[in-house]
């Protein structure tokens, strides 16, 4: 069973940066043919995929947050981080990381372990 346990502030003040840490067991975040994933919900609204970093460290973004969003990871923890900086109050939202798989074509074949979200508030 891989876990998954988003780590990080609760409030953030705007233009600040955010920072979360996503720590995994069970499982390597090195291990071949899996991303790991970054998705945020705002309240009423949809998923929204952030970006993603692979096995072997090389990290894909959203392209409407690529400017503010960087995605890096601690092999020797087993923990991968996100940063969003520049933020506003519309970046409220329920943070999740995630584990996605894919096959030696590139295909997506989805997302099979999730952090339960931590809920972060941009506020002055």
């Amino acid at each position: 069973q891989v876990l998954l346990q988003e780590s990080g502030p609760g409030l953030v003040k705007p233009s600040q940066t955010l920072s979360l840490t996503c720590i995994v067991s069970g499982g390597s975040i090195t291990t071949k043919y899996f991303y790991w994933a970054w998705i945020r919900q705002p309240s009423g609204k949809g998923l929204e995929w952030m970006g993603a970093i692979d096995y072997s460290g090389n990290s894909y973004y959203n392209a409407s947050l690529e400017s503010r969003t960087s995605i890096s990871r601690d092999t020797s923890k087993n923990q991968f981080t996100m940063q969003l900086s520049s933020v506003t109050p519309g970046d409220t939202a329920v943070y999740y990381c995630a584990r996605v798989e894919y096959d030696d074509y590139g295909v997506l074949l989805g997302m099979d372990y999730w952090g339960k979200g931590t809920l972060v508030t941009v506020s002055s």
